[in-house]
This record gives structure tokens, sequence and C-alpha cells, in this order.
């Protein structure tokens, strides 16, 4: 997911893509594979993984990056779907 306006990251932490790049805060890995990956604040990030939602992104370069599994049910997919929304709005926050 990219946000519109946003040519560039200005804040590193909240994209998964290099300054250079689009502002991606979120990316899904596709239909089979319903995990994504996503930024959130490092504290953030550290109780999301701990409640056992996720764990720390392979290359993560700021500790803001996790990969979330996919969601098994409705009730799942209402954390998941919580949890795009809060990287995205940390991401409109940082990136004026």
């Amino acid at each position: 997911m990219f946000l519109d306006g946003h040519e560039r990251t200005s804040n590193p932490t909240t994209s998964l893509a290099t300054p250079d790049q689009r502002l991606e805060p979120v990316h899904l890995h596709g239909v089979t594979d319903t995990s994504l990956h996503l930024c959130l604040p490092r504290e953030r990030a550290q109780e999301v993984c701990a409640a056992g939602w996720g764990e720390a992104h392979q290359y993560a370069d700021h500790a803001t990056e996790i990969m979330v599994y996919g969601p098994r049910d409705a009730d799942e997919m209402a954390v998941v779907l919580g949890l795009v929304r809060e990287s995205l709005d940390v991401a409109r926050v940082h990136n004026p």
C-alpha cells in the first residue's frame, strides 16, 4: 500500500521501502499467503509480536518492520485490519 501524495519517504521508520522510494507502510504477500509486512512504532511492534500476532521482519532496519500472520477467521481479520489502519495512521502522522 502506498499513501497518495507521498512520492518519497521522509521518515524511514514508517516505510518498508527505501527513502528514495514511495512511502509503503504495508504490503500483503498474496492471495494464498495472507500474511503481511507493516511498520509500527518500535514499542508497539514489540507488543504485537509478544502477543503472538507476528514476528520481526527478517530484513528490519529500524525494528519497526514486522510480519503479521494471516488471519484465520473474522475475529482475527478484525485485529489484522486494525493493525493495518494503525500502520497507515502512523505513516500519515510521521510523513507530513
